[in-house]
């Protein structure tokens, strides 16, 4: 069976704190009065303590100095860089970042990048070709004839994604040796209008990545078997959340909707999955819930009839990361497992469509 080898992180040096919102609402947020009178609460809302960009030189002072990416709103019609500036700077930032995970994630597995047969790549928030797969194949250094795979634009769930892609090489070859890395640069997508869904996206989000080493180990008492992975589209959901190519970033839409929606059709379809491994949803010890935002947690909190303290390395990795869009589910499995979580676990996301992807780890 498909298990975790060995998984690694890595976040920017630098961080800001929901109390620069003050700062953003003064200089990079293009919304009249009311609306800045509001972005303060709606930061602190979140949950969110602390959140890391590649776009910071330092983590203290005058936001307009600790970056250069974003110039402050001067008029009206101010939008910020176009995509094309936002997509240098993914360039120029997700490679080292996407080496310190993966080379982490080698060291805790005890593989070395040589004996990588495959490697798998994840984001949603940067479109450059040659991408980061190309530099992780020359700075770990990785065989120039490893096949890459990448996951490309699938949002919040595109790492379980990635973990399907590895478990499929894995179960074809017993030998094999999967890196997974999934990088997302956030806060690139910044966006200075006034719109409360944006607003939100704006105070979620942030920059990170992880990997994990993937391959057959049926001996490890610590290694986590992969025994599946699940999928559904949740019906007449398609408006209710999506992510675009737009002129100056990526634009994303949030319906209100989508915590209810979640709530009310999330439990049907997990009892349906895991009645195929003669499991129920009492029967799992450990959830890993991609923390989206609190009330995405609040809702699946709900749906499962679980309580807050089940969900307690969901909100922790939330408060002091952000959401890291794909890498985030990454974060939250190195957390369940840096506490010796429990098995069965779930790992689960939710991405435009609305689409669930979840992920099953379990010992027979």
């Amino acid at each position: 069976m498909t298990a975790i080898l060995g998984i690694g992180t890595a976040v920017p040096d630098y961080h800001f704190t929901q109390s620069d919102s003050t700062q953003i609402a003064e200089h990079f947020f293009n919304g009249d009065k009311q609306h800045r009178r509001l972005l303060p609460i709606l930061y602190k809302k979140t949950k969110v303590k602390r959140r890391h960009s590649v776009l910071l030189a330092a983590s203290e002072g005058d936001l307009r100095e600790r970056q250069s990416l974003y110039a402050p709103v001067t008029s009206t019609s101010d939008v910020g860089p176009s995509t094309a500036a936002r997509m240098q700077c993914f360039e120029q930032h997700a490679g080292g970042l996407a080496q310190v995970a993966s080379q982490r994630s080698l060291e805790q597995a005890g593989v070395q990048s040589d004996q990588i047969t495959h490697l798998v790549t994840v984001s949603c928030t940067g479109l450059v070709a040659p991408g980061f797969d190309v530099d992780l194949v020359q700075s770990l250094p990785l065989n120039p004839n490893t096949p890459r795979t990448h996951v490309g634009f699938m949002g919040c769930h595109g790492a379980i994604n990635g973990l399907r892609v590895a478990d499929a090489f894995c179960r074809n070859d017993p030998g094999a040796r999967v890196l997974l890395c999934s990088t997302e640069l956030c806060s690139l997508h910044y966006q200075y209008q006034a719109s409360a869904e944006q607003i939100v996206a704006n105070a979620l989000f942030a920059d990170g990545s992880a990997a994990m080493v993937l391959g057959r180990d049926e001996d490890s008492a610590k290694a986590w078997p992969l025994l599946d992975c699940g999928t559904g589209v949740i019906r007449e959901s398609r408006d209710m959340m999506s992510w675009r190519v737009g002129d100056h970033g990526f634009d994303m839409s949030l319906s209100a909707e989508l915590p209810t929606l979640i709530e009310n059709n999330l439990r049907p379809w997990m009892e349906t999955w895991l009645s195929q491994f003669d499991l129920k949803p009492s029967d799992i010890k450990t959830w890993a819930a991609h923390p989206g935002g609190p009330r995405i947690l609040q809702s699946f909190q709900h749906a499962m009839n679980l309580t807050r303290d089940d969900l307690a390395a969901s909100y922790h990795v939330l408060e002091n990361f952000g959401n890291m869009s794909s890498a985030t589910i990454l974060f939250l499995i190195q957390e369940l497992q840096n506490h010796n979580a429990e098995l069965p676990c779930v790992a689960i996301g939710f991405g435009p469509g609305i689409t669930i992807e979840s992920a099953l780890f379990c010992r027979n």
